[in-house]
């Protein structure tokens, strides 16, 4: 299951980044938007699927959507980001920097940030009257609407400045002798989006298993197991762009599925699951949250040091130490 969630995200990529050369937009809105939703599809469907049609154990569903909904921009945040410095280190060095367009880094970063405090207090409203939970989902999927408006809007402009995407690989339908057209681009991000619903599913039942096997909480387990999973297609992709000095795309790629995976999955879990702190949950909020701070902090004009990428790698190292010790 967890190389079709792999295979489909990069056949679902792939295809998004033809789809963004064709439409003549940008690497920010291609990275933040485009290839963030692609490859946060697992992480998406994964707290989705558990809820809704999981194990026959509501209260494991619910543990294993809370742990996927908040484990996704943990694990983004702090691993991911110190993985794709980590993947240029000898060519940049530790003194180097991680160039993206910075508008859209600064754009996505607070975005993120704002809408992580309403879901962090979300888990202290009461459950009824429901209208208060309600309200905060709404807010939340309108943060993100305003995400999309403001981040399309930039997309000309930085096209003419040269922030256009390159697709540097053919479409994987085109190699198997299809035309390049957007009948084939469609299709082949359907073919995507079906092989990861199905891995998605099928993950889903093995992580139940798993903790009952290892007498491990699901809740930990999702919130450190599934998204080392689902997040694989940012890290490579991020990776492949990083090294490629597609420093947008690279970079866009990991705090635009930041963004979403904090508007879109919260508003979910608001409505659909307890939605209640635990110790292990509230940790891994701080961190995240310190994590994508410490970013725009160093969000400087010629870049993100390398250096500071690692202290985000350090605050994961720090959530493992307080979930098991």
């Amino acid at each position: 299951m967890f190389a079709m969630i792999l295979i489909a995200a990069q056949v679902f990529t792939n295809a998004l980044e033809h789809a963004g050369h064709r439409m003549g937009i940008s690497a920010g809105v291609t990275g933040s938007i485009f290839a963030a939703v692609g490859t946060a599809l697992p992480e998406t469907l994964m707290p989705v699927l558990a809820i809704v049609a999981g194990t026959a154990n509501h209260t494991v569903n619910e543990e294993i959507g809370v742990g996927a909904i908040l484990g996704a921009p943990l694990m983004l945040s702090t691993l991911s980001i110190a993985i794709m410095g980590c993947s240029v280190l000898r060519k940049r060095s530790m003194t180097g920097y991680i160039k993206p367009e910075r508008s859209g880094l600064v754009r996505d970063l607070n975005f993120f940030l704002v809408a992580f405090v309403i879901a962090a207090v979300a888990m202290y409203v009461p459950l009824k009257p429901l209208y208060f939970r309600v309200l905060l989902s709404v807010l939340l999927l309108g943060i993100y609407a305003v995400y999309l408006v403001m981040t399309c809007r930039a997309s000309k402009k930085l096209v003419n400045e040269g922030h256009g995407v390159i697709p540097d690989e053919a479409m994987y339908f085109t190699k198997l002798g299809l035309p390049d057209n957007a009948m084939v681009i469609v299709s082949q991000l359907v073919v995507g989006l079906i092989i990861l619903v199905l891995g998605a599913k099928g993950f889903i039942d093995a992580i139940a298993n798993v903790a009952d096997v290892l007498k491990i909480s699901v809740l930990v387990l999702s919130l450190l197991i599934i998204p080392i999973a689902t997040e694989l297609p940012e890290k490579v992709n991020s990776i492949l762009w990083v090294r490629k000095n597609k420093d947008t795309l690279a970079v866009g790629n990991i705090t635009g599925a930041m963004v979403f995976q904090g508007t879109i999955l919260p508003a979910l879990g608001i409505l659909l699951t307890p939605w209640q702190p635990s110790s292990d949950v509230i940790n891994g909020i701080v961190i995240a949250f310190g994590a994508a701070f410490w970013l725009r902090l160093m969000a400087l004009k010629q870049g993100i040091p390398i250096y500071a990428l690692f202290i985000n790698g350090m605050l994961y190292v720090l959530y493992l130490g307080l979930t098991f010790y």
